[in-house]
């Protein structure tokens, strides 16, 4: 995202901190404000890649939907991401506490994932997304462990999950 101006009358901060409410004030308020870039990893390249590579695909996925060329691209996290075009990158750590254009996209990215996840809840009613956003609560678990994964599962993440907890066969549903 490329921030056009700062002056926002929404509270701006990590998404997380937010109620969502907040971020949905912010996130029409920050729409007139940015130049939005979008990038998502679906859930067999999260599984093939690993979830840190397939964040940092979705972020050049996004730099790339940009209508404009940034300055430079600030990341949040400990870590300077190695991108294939010429534009300076540089992390910061707790960036979404630290950086307006961070907690922009921050909610940005959580707002679209709540949307998403509330689409999915209607395709697949059974595992609660519009609640859990796909989060592995004790609800979301169970709904695992009894109807087995569905097609947007994340094998990977969820064979950790029901490891750690307990061992269940795991069935695809379509």
């Amino acid at each position: 995202m490329c921030l056009l101006q700062t002056d926002f009358t929404s509270v701006i901060a990590d998404s997380k901190l937010l109620s969502n409410k907040q971020r949905q004030e912010a996130y029409i308020e920050i729409l007139r404000k940015a130049y939005i870039g979008i990038g998502i990893a679906a859930e067999g390249r999260i599984d093939a890649d690993n979830i840190h590579r397939a964040t940092l695909y979705s972020m050049k996925k996004a730099v790339n939907n940009l209508i404009v060329k940034p300055d430079c691209i600030i990341v949040d996290g400990p870590y300077t991401p190695k991108f294939d075009f010429e534009i300076p990158a540089f992390p910061i750590v707790s960036g979404d506490n630290r950086s307006c254009s961070i907690a922009c996209a921050s909610i940005i990215a959580k707002v679209t994932r709540d949307w998403i996840m509330d689409h999915y809840d209607k395709v697949f009613p059974s595992y609660g997304f519009s609640k859990n956003k796909g989060y592995g609560t004790p609800f979301h678990l169970s709904s695992i462990k009894n109807l087995g994964l569905s097609s947007i599962h994340r094998k990977t993440f969820i064979i950790k999950s029901l490891a750690a907890s307990y061992v269940v066969p795991v069935k695809l549903v379509p």
